[in-house]
């Protein structure tokens, strides 16, 4: 399996947009390079994407913030912690709940490096909490897949009606639709989507 893991890997997917699409080809210069956003696998980068779910990056970012000052960053210290104080770090009641189950799942997460992208996320989605978007998340950036995508993210949604002038913003199966061609480096689409949603909008729409 295709993964990203460099800058060359990013390059090379950026230099296949381009190639395919003339659209791509247009904006990819103005982007600049594109982040890498690779983070390690693991118990600690799914408690990240549960965090981030439907909340600003901004707060998304301090949440992690407090809960990594309180020590509250593997299963053992999710699974210990008292409601207090993971409410302390700004955990809503059912994120608390999600991240209970999660870390009592016994999930084998280095296991999943060899699983193909459906098989990790029929494994993640199982999970209390994780949906399609936070699985494809955890696939992009904890996995570094190449070909991971989320067409249920918002700011992708939106990136893609400005970026090819759409009448609206496109739902997730329109979005996947539009995204075939990309294939199989839908994950540098996808970054290069977040990167021109920073430029048309003026915020981040992932961390």
């Amino acid at each position: 399996m295709r993964l990203i893991e460099s800058a060359e890997d990013l390059a090379e997917g950026s230099a296949y947009l381009a190639q395919v699409c003339p659209v791509w080809a247009r904006v990819l210069p103005e982007l600049g390079p594109l982040p890498l956003r690779r983070r390690a696998d693991g118990f600690s980068a799914i408690v990240d994407a549960v965090v981030g779910q439907q909340i600003s990056t901004h707060a998304a970012a301090a949440i992690a913030g407090r809960m990594t000052e309180a020590g509250l960053t593997s299963a053992e210290a999710i699974a210990a912690a008292d409601d207090a104080a993971l409410q302390g770090a700004g955990l809503s009641r059912p994120k608390i709940r999600y991240l209970r189950g999660i870390a009592g799942a016994g999930i084998d997460w280095p296991a999943l490096r060899a699983l193909p992208d459906d098989e990790v996320i029929a494994t993640l989605v199982a999970l209390p909490g994780i949906g399609q978007w936070t699985a494809e998340i955890y696939l992009k950036f904890a996995l570094g897949r190449a070909d991971a995508f989320a067409a249920g993210d918002l700011a992708l949604q939106e990136a893609a009606k400005v970026l090819y002038d759409l009448p609206e913003r496109p739902a997730p199966a329109a979005l996947v639709q539009l995204a075939e061609p990309w294939r199989p480096w839908r994950s540098v689409a996808a970054r290069g989507l977040w990167a021109y949603y920073r430029l048309a909008k003026g915020r981040e729409g992932v961390r």
